[in-house]
């Protein structure tokens, strides 16, 4: 996985470019109307049920807006919000805090309504050992709020992108000629170029668990798109040789299922594919 170095590194870019794509040379509406020095307040409004995420976010892009902001904050990232919860109050310059709304805004709508899917995944799982898992099926450029938010919401994170871990899924298997040929070549380049990445495996079928088993060194079995019956059948061929993970339209009514057969993490891209935004919102107070 990315180190934290990294991980605010990402943060920053995120940051960066969107108020670069959102201000351009100037928030003109703003610099036409109210004064440079002009003071204001303002609210976050939830006007929607779940779990609020991206308020440590909003304090990064508000000091990097304008360092002289201050937070008030009321309600901290992974709570439980309501319709009409107010969850900070910002103050400062009234020009920076119209610069800053549209980010904040659109930042922890999406990770409020990430982080409020992931725990309801979580809670179905309540009682038994399996873990929930997000995916690389994130907004191109906003990876890492993404992921920060399912953590937020109580899930864990895969791999970051493709350069922290390996996956061999059914694609890489195919091109490098079958299963054992990718695994084998897999660490013989990681050995090559002195990397120690995990190894994760998918397979599409009981044989496939098999042959993945003869060979050592791997972290992971990904038991994709498999019923029921075969997933059991799969968690018991693999035992505690290595970790389990199902995958492949997995839902909310499935999801239970799935992890009382046995298998360590479910992963799901529906947490960051298919989410809709909690309704927030940014107002002006005396």
């Amino acid at each position: 996985m990315i180190s934290e170095a990294q991980f605010l590194n990402e943060l920053q870019l995120i940051i960066q470019n969107a108020i670069r794509e959102d201000v351009g040379d100037g928030d003109h509406s703003s610099l036409a109307c109210i004064p440079a020095d002009a003071q204001g307040k303002a609210k976050l409004l939830v006007k929607d049920n779940g779990i609020i995420a991206g308020v440590e976010f909003a304090k990064m892009v508000f000091n990097y807006v304008d360092v002289n902001m201050k937070l008030e904050t009321f309600i901290n990232d992974g709570s439980s919000v309501r319709y009409g919860d107010v969850v900070f109050h910002v103050s400062g310059s009234s020009q920076s805090i119209l610069k800053a709304e549209r980010l904040v805004l659109n930042s922890m709508q999406r990770m409020s309504a990430i982080a409020t899917k992931t725990r309801k995944y979580v809670d179905l799982l309540e009682g038994t050992n399996t873990k929930v898992l997000d995916t690389r099926k994130t907004t191109p450029g906003f990876r890492a709020c993404e992921k920060w938010a399912v953590k937020i919401g109580g899930g864990e994170n895969h791999r970051f992108a493709l350069y922290d871990m390996v996956m061999l899924k059914d694609n890489h298997n195919d091109f490098a000629g079958g299963i054992t040929k990718a695994i084998n070549q897999t660490k013989e380049y990681l050995k090559a170029n002195n990397k120690d990445l995990k190894i994760i495996v998918e397979a599409r079928n009981l044989d496939e668990i098999k042959e993945i088993l003869e060979s050592e060194g791997v972290f992971r079995i990904l038991i994709d798109n498999f019923n029921f019956e075969d997933t059991k059948k799969a968690v018991a061929l693999i035992g505690t040789k290595c970790q389990t993970e199902s995958s492949g339209n997995i839902n909310e009514n499935t999801i239970r299922q799935y992890a009382e057969c046995g298998v360590n993490y479910i992963s799901s891209g529906a947490l960051t594919h298919s989410v809709y935004n909690m309704d927030l919102s940014l107002k002006a107070i005396d």
